[in-house]
């Protein structure tokens, strides 16, 4: 074969290749196309998935020597409230001229919290009083006249008798004596009513000064001097409402929401014990004061009131309490079994396993629990998985899935 015919071999035949292109060699890439959608749609499933929010209820987890041995019953969260709080103003208008407070300050009942310009009070003072000392002089004036007109009455009305004047002139001077008496009870009513509006002057001008309604704290400072004051807030969002905010710190107690569902194990003066956030270790007695006749239908809660027995400087209004209902008094507590203790409800099925949802963040965290054989009411222990402290989602939905973006109920 020579060199030409080498050529014609190697030369690309353009029928064969217009074939190829409209055969069997397209299947590859469809089946690429078709894969690359199926990847797309998983990848948009998983996003939407990913910010999707579900709102839950969360409960911390505590340690066994926690719960100890006083038969706690349930447990449930709330705040530290004041019932006796008070937002201190003016009863009138005025401009501040004096503040004498500040946050943290102890008043006592009647203390002097601030002053009005007193400028415009004291000349209505002034001028009631005056009106009401004319008032009076005039009452002295009449007085006086009636005296005169009832000797001159009686006078005519002897010499009438003896017929040295007419009857008629008798009758006329006893008439103008009545007169004169009629004019003075007028004017004794009129007296009294000047003295009452001094009495309504004083009582404006007593107002420039606001006392303390009670003894407590000062909470909040809300306004300083130069300020206008009104409790009716009239001028706009320059006026203020209040001069400062003072809390009866005897008055506090707790406010926690006990699940409708375990409300009927609560009972008025059950015994109970208290433990702050901000001090985890400092176990507070305590005992129901009441139960609010009224249920939350969107947390389905019912408020529950519960005392503490002791009173402490490091417990102030909105803080964070966990309350432990207890069957009977608190006992010493003796070392309790490693692990934590959650809600029963918080424990639920994933694949055959049992596993809760901790919350990290603003997400859930599956973990796989093993529940101990003992359980305490309605509380379960997990003797790993789980540190104290840590808040677990109670009854987690089905859609619940690890790594899922949640909301805590009633939280922002």
């Amino acid at each position: 074969m020579n060199n030409a015919d080498l050529l014609k071999e190697l030369r690309i035949d353009h029928s064969q290749r217009e074939d190829q292109h409209s055969g069997p060699s397209r299947w590859p890439w469809m089946v690429a196309g078709g894969a690359l959608i199926v990847l797309l749609l998983a990848g948009a499933g998983w996003f939407l998935l990913g910010r999707q929010v579900l709102e839950v209820q969360a409960v911390a987890a505590i340690s066994p020597t926690s719960h100890g041995s006083s038969g706690a019953v349930l447990q449930a969260t709330g705040y530290v409230t004041a019932r006796r709080r008070a937002t201190v103003s003016a009863q009138i208008t005025g401009t501040l001229t004096e503040v004498l407070i500040e946050e943290g300050d102890r008043v006592e009942k009647d203390q002097v919290l601030a002053r009005l310009d007193d400028s415009g009070y004291k000349a209505s003072l002034d001028a009631a009083k005056a009106q009401a000392a004319a008032a009076h002089a005039l009452v002295t004036q009449l007085n006086v006249q009636l005296d005169q007109d009832l000797r001159d009455a009686t006078r005519q009305e002897g010499l009438a008798t003896r017929g040295l004047v007419s009857t008629q002139s008798a009758e006329q001077a006893r008439t103008l004596a009545n007169n004169f008496r009629a004019q003075l009870v007028s004017q004794q009513r009129q007296a009294l009513a000047a003295d009452a509006g001094v009495e309504v002057a004083r009582v404006n001008f007593d107002y420039t000064v606001v006392h303390a309604p009670f003894s407590g704290v000062i909470t909040t400072k809300d306004a300083q001097v130069g300020e206008i004051i009104s409790p009716l807030s009239a001028g706009g969002g320059f006026t203020r409402t209040g001069v400062g905010t003072i809390v009866d710190m005897n008055s506090l107690e707790i406010d926690v929401d006990v699940n409708e569902a375990y409300i009927g194990r609560v009972k008025p003066e059950m015994h109970a014990e208290a433990v702050l956030d901000a001090y985890p270790d400092w176990k507070i007695p305590a005992h129901v004061i009441a139960i609010v006749p009224s249920a939350d239908r969107g947390k389905a809660t019912v408020k529950v009131r519960v005392a503490m027995e002791q009173k402490d400087g490091r417990i102030v209004p909105d803080m964070g309490v966990r309350v432990s209902f207890l069957e009977e008094a608190p006992k010493a507590v003796a070392q309790g079994p490693q692990g934590v203790l959650v809600p029963a409800t918080a424990i639920t099925q994933r694949d055959g396993h049992s596993v809760v949802f901790a919350l990290v963040g603003d997400t859930v965290q599956q973990r796989v629990v093993t529940p101990a054989a003992q359980s305490y009411g309605d509380l379960r222990l997990l003797p790993a998985a789980v540190q104290a402290g840590e808040s677990v989602v109670l009854s987690p939905a089905a859609e619940l899935k690890d790594g899922m973006r949640v909301k805590q109920a009633g939280k922002p």
